[in-house]
């Protein structure tokens, strides 16, 4: 089946597995590889960076050994990654996927990074330096709050789509405006450059109470492990919660843990609340996505069970590709 969707002149098909944290995206992306010779490109934007390990749940070294991933440990902190990064270097990854004769399958929760690995993200202006650096300046002396506040004056339609605390999102904005005096929501409303192959999308998902139940043993399970041991030496590093690459929940938590502001039991307990808060905002996201087909994971019996839909899901996909 994988034979014939690789060497077709149709267009090829990449399954893609989201949902919110906590929910099995990992458990699932394992059993597939049971049945499917899969090299999965993880779209999560915050498992790329190294040594943020037991925060990003990333998967384990025995099995990043066993099957090939792309899009983990590739970056170092202090660099900046973002969607549009994700668009080109993904979509030339999954070209040479299919080269191999094997199969491609993306797994993730960064919504934004999905939707712009599957339909594109419009061209917008290169920002220099200066401009960046001097916004980071007057974030750190002003406040998220402050710019937020600028923004909806320059660009109120960005705006209303980001959360107050969006700092990347509203500097961003803030950064195209000053440089290019042109509004960032209008450049998204070009013509974007769709991916050359069909996305087939599965969404995972639980009900509330399982969800959450399993979110806050997985923060539990992250303490124990050694998160906070593990926060510890990236300040030792040198590197600081303001970085995007820490600014995330589970992160800075822990850093105001470190930095005396809050207790182990206040930190524990802010970490689940985030943590269930953001899975909340990844589902509302996914569930804009009419493409996707949910699918639930209650019990443990149901992982199994979910996997093998999937597959079943994905080969019919390929039959009517070639029908």
């Amino acid at each position: 089946m994988t034979g014939n969707l690789n060497g077709s002149p149709e267009m090829k098909v990449v399954p893609i597995i989201v949902g919110p944290t906590g929910v099995g995206k990992t458990e699932i992306s394992v059993l597939l590889s049971k049945y499917l010779p899969v090299e999965i490109i993880s779209a999560d934007s915050r498992q790329i960076y190294r040594y943020l390990d037991i925060g990003t749940a990333k998967p384990d070294k025995k099995l990043l050994m066993q099957i090939p991933h792309h899009f983990i440990d590739a970056l170092d902190p202090s660099e900046e990654f973002n969607a549009g990064r994700f668009e080109h270097e993904a979509r030339s990854v999954i070209d040479q996927v299919f080269e191999r004769m094997r199969v491609p399958l993306v797994v993730g929760g960064s919504g934004f990074y999905i939707n712009a690995l599957i339909d594109g993200l419009p061209d917008i202006v290169e920002v220099g330096g200066e401009v960046r650096v001097d916004l980071k300046k007057r974030l750190a002396a002003e406040g998220v709050e402050k710019l937020y506040e600028e923004l909806q004056q320059v660009d109120p339609d960005l705006a209303r789509k980001l959360a107050v605390k969006d700092k990347q999102r509203i500097i961003r904005g803030l950064e195209v405006y000053y440089a290019s005096g042109s509004r960032l929501s209008r450049m998204q409303t070009r013509p974007q450059r769709a991916a050359n192959f069909k996305p087939m999308m599965i969404g995972l998902t639980a009900d509330r109470e399982v969800l959450y139940g399993r979110i806050n043993r997985r923060v539990d399970v992250m303490l124990e492990t050694g998160l906070v041991a593990e926060v510890q030496k990236l300040s030792n590093l040198g590197l600081t919660p303001d970085l995007n690459a820490l600014n995330t929940v589970g992160y800075k938590e822990v850093y105001d843990y470190l930095s005396g502001a809050t207790t182990y039991e206040e930190m524990t307990e802010e970490i689940k609340k985030n943590s269930r808060r953001y899975a909340k905002r990844q589902l509302t996201w996914f569930r804009r996505d009419k493409r996707i087909q949910w699918l639930e994971i209650n019990t443990p019996g149901d992982v199994e069970t979910t996997a093998r839909r999937i597959l079943d899901i994905y080969k019919n996909g390929l039959s009517e590709n070639v029908a």
